[in-house]
């Protein structure tokens, strides 16, 4: 058949990378970041997030194929700030983010437990 294996969207194969950084030629202070082994889900958290930041113009991304499992992000900045430094802030703040939710969601399920017993 056709059909990917079923381990394909989550094993990085030999050589491949997670992500693979490409600058932009046609547009100043901007680069293409392909995600291998991830789909709409950290794409869209991840544009979200990089449009928070004040210091970047424009953040896209786009599955190139259903079958392919990885996505484009497209990542253009202010010229005193390069899209790989946007990008990892946002990759730190996404981190950070989902931590204090977890903190938040135990605190909250501890809070339940006291108020039973």
């Amino acid at each position: 058949m056709n059909a990917p294996e079923t381990f394909e969207p989550f094993l990085l194969l030999d050589g491949e990378k997670k992500i693979t950084i490409t600058k932009d030629t046609k547009v100043p202070n901007a680069a293409h970041f392909i995600v291998n082994k991830e789909d709409h889900t950290l794409g869209n958290a991840l544009r979200a997030q990089l449009l928070r930041d004040p210091q970047v113009i424009f953040a896209g991304y786009k599955i190139p194929h259903p079958l392919e499992h990885k996505f484009v992000l497209r990542v253009q900045t202010t010229s005193d700030y390069s899209p790989q430094e946007a990008f990892t802030n946002a990759i730190t703040d996404m981190i950070s983010e989902v931590s204090l939710l977890e903190e938040r969601f135990k605190a909250a399920i501890r809070e339940k437990h006291e108020g039973i017993e």
